[in-house]
């Protein structure tokens, strides 16, 4: 059970940008702002548990890919992989970021009807547009590629082996914070109970912290998670996020396979990558699926005995006979209109910034992310790459941004 929040006061009471969460999301917009030479104000990083041990950010697979239907994601992960890849020279000397590196064992998504092959080939012309290395497969190549799969149900296969895999999430948002923090952005644990708008209800005057403090902001970010719709709704608006539960498995093989597996979406839902040298992690979820408390991180081990290893081992035979070595449950903040980001300022409150509802994607879009809000707190549009497309006005008008490749 989670301790009682001891809280800490900020130093000042105003600062030009509050952001609430400071968790990857909030560390990345925290680091880019900071960064920013352009930007000289005051940042104050607000979170309520500081220790990070439910935030989705610790309880991520760390996974980043480009095989998206759109082009707008496909962009988004490409400046993470290229971040992540060189972070000393985007970090610079003075942050001591190591030299990361992304395990591109790539990801292969498995179709086993006509239609999902043709969204496959959809989506390779949008990802091979942008530059991305994707490969269509038969399954006699995929068997020839990858021997240990049963590919008597498949038709096509897709996989991207550069800069596509899996990557060390926690140090590159370690990275984001204490650099954040190094550069003067102010991180206290304390918890938002009340946002205060003027009287005209267009702008945010202050917040409320449970400390009693009244902070004034003159930017407000909302970057908690799966918390974000209870943020939200502090300030009278609605979005549509929730949280989900998702599982994760890790686990070695009596037959361990000759070779590495890439992060493997089969058709059943299920997805099971390489996770060390003789070790595999494997992921999924309940077909009923509904929102959850975000105190609720219950195993269900049912769904391994009955879904998750019979479908895995269904896909590759090796597999049959497995140890589950270590077991977790996080939480997606799933946007349920259409499991993409909701970033940017409100329509109608211009200092209230989005950024929510990622949906699993959070970790390998946090750099864009964070740079993103950071160009629209400073000067009031997007610079690098619009990411508008992905506003809150599509929410307003119940349109999706539609994405094929949703895991």
């Amino acid at each position: 059970m989670a301790q009682a929040l001891k809280t800490q006061s900020p130093s000042r009471a105003s600062y030009d940008v509050v952001i609430i969460g400071g968790a990857m999301m909030g560390s990345s917009t925290a680091w880019f702002l900071t960064s920013n030479p352009d930007f000289n104000g005051t940042v104050l990083v607000i979170e309520r548990d500081p220790s990070y041990e439910f935030a989705a950010t610790s309880h991520s697979n760390s996974c980043i890919r480009q095989q998206f239907s759109t082009a707008l994601n496909v962009q988004i992960s490409q400046f993470g992989a290229a971040f992540i890849q060189d972070l000393p020279r985007y970090m610079g000397e003075a942050a001591d970021a190591p030299k990361l590196k992304i395990q591109s064992y790539g990801y292969m998504y498995l179709a086993d009807t006509a239609a999902f092959a043709d969204v496959l080939r959809a989506s390779y012309k949008v990802q091979t547009a942008q530059g991305a290395a994707t490969q269509l497969m038969t399954a006699d190549q995929i068997k020839a590629a990858y021997p240990f799969y049963n590919v008597d149900d498949l038709v096509l296969g897709s996989i991207n082996t550069q800069n596509e895999g899996y990557f060390d999430g926690i140090t590159l948002f370690d990275m984001f914070r204490r650099n954040a923090r190094r550069q003067g952005a102010e991180y206290i644990a304390n918890e938002v109970v009340a946002i205060t708008k003027n009287a005209t209800d267009n702008r945010v005057d202050s917040i409320t912290l449970a400390s009693g403090d009244v902070v004034a902001c003159g930017q407000l970010v909302n970057a908690t998670g799966t918390r974000g719709a209870k943020t939200a709704a502090m300030a009278g608006i609605y979005i549509p996020i929730e949280p989900r539960k998702r599982f994760t498995w890790i686990f070695t093989a009596e037959q361990p396979l000759d070779r590495p597996l890439p992060l493997t979406i089969d058709p059943s839902g299920v997805h099971f990558r390489q996770d060390g040298k003789a070790s595999y992690m494997a992921g999924g979820h309940a077909d009923h699926d509904p929102a959850v408390p975000h105190d609720d991180f219950s195993m269900d081990h049912a769904l391994w005995e009955n879904h998750i290893w019979p479908a895995i081992a269904a896909r590759i035979p090796q597999f049959e006979a497995i140890k589950v070595m270590r077991e977790w449950v996080g939480h997606y903040d799933m946007n349920t209109l259409d499991q993409n980001a909701i970033v940017g300022p409100h329509n109608e409150i211009a200092n209230f910034l989005f950024l929510n509802g990622f949906s699993g994607h959070g970790l390998q879009q946090s750099p864009a992310m964070g740079r993103g809000t950071a160009e629209w707190l400073i000067y009031g549009c997007y610079r690098s790459l619009d990411l508008s497309p992905l506003g809150i006005a599509r929410v307003l008008r119940n349109e999706p941004f539609l994405e094929k490749a949703i895991i």
